[in-house]
């Protein structure tokens, strides 16, 4: 997969992020590494979403972004697809609305050869670890967490069996959308507040993102790195 490809793609998720939002993104920067292609977004808020944060409605924002966002990646799967050459399995995507940002991860079901997936020296143990401490200080120490270093600026960090009892049980109860709100809040405070990132980096944290699949019991983190 070569760079001319990947970039064919983000223009195309660019037209469809202005088709259904009104407004198209400053850019969107697309990666392939192993079974993951991930797209960053930046310079990206709708004018409808300009009001209701204006009125602190903050977390009708979120949802209804979940559901054009969904649509918009329902659309782009079929480019992906025919352009890798793969089936999408699983979608996960999240935005920092205070930076005015997002990333977008596809799980495709092979491996893509490509000579962007690369990345500076970093403790990945150490990384493991720590994602391990902050996980524990909201939920439990996950089953297992998988790490990929995609570029110099951004790993992706899997975690599986996340999921305590109580979790299971509200959304066997039907409050999905409630606990994702709760969640997305409260780990990502923690992950920003109390993460020794930077250290284990040896470069500033830009950004955090988090987005769960509970019917896989398992979430996915993006670390955006300053360049």
């Amino acid at each position: 997969m070569d760079q001319e490809n990947l970039n064919s793609i983000s223009s195309y998720l660019s037209k469809l992020i202005r088709k259904n939002f009104g407004r198209g993104p400053q850019s969107c920067q697309s990666t392939v590494c192993k079974k993951m292609f991930i797209t960053y977004i930046r310079g990206f808020i709708s004018p409808m979403e300009e009001v209701l944060f204006e009125k602190g409605h903050y977390e009708q924002v979120e949802m209804a972004r979940n559901v054009l966002i969904n649509h918009v990646v329902d659309q782009l799967k079929g480019v992906v697809e025919v352009s890798l050459n793969c089936e999408i399995l699983e979608w996960y995507h999240d935005w920092n609305f205070p930076n005015n940002s997002g990333l977008i991860i596809l799980l495709l079901d092979r491996e893509i050869t490509s000579d962007v997936c690369s990345s500076e020296p970093v403790n990945l143990k150490k990384l493991e670890e720590e994602v391990a401490r902050i996980s524990l200080m909201v939920q439990k120490v996950p089953d297992q967490i998988h790490i990929y270093p995609v570029s110099t600026t951004v790993y992706i960090v899997e975690r599986k069996g996340i999921l305590v009892p109580i979790e299971k049980a509200l959304i066997a109860k039907g409050f999905e959308e409630e606990l994702i709100i709760t969640k997305d809040e409260l780990e990502k405070r923690h992950f920003h507040n109390y993460g020794k990132f930077d250290e284990i980096f040896n470069r500033e944290v830009k950004e955090i993102f988090i987005d769960w699949c509970f019917k896989e019991d398992k979430s996915l983190m993006g670390f955006v790195l300053k360049g």
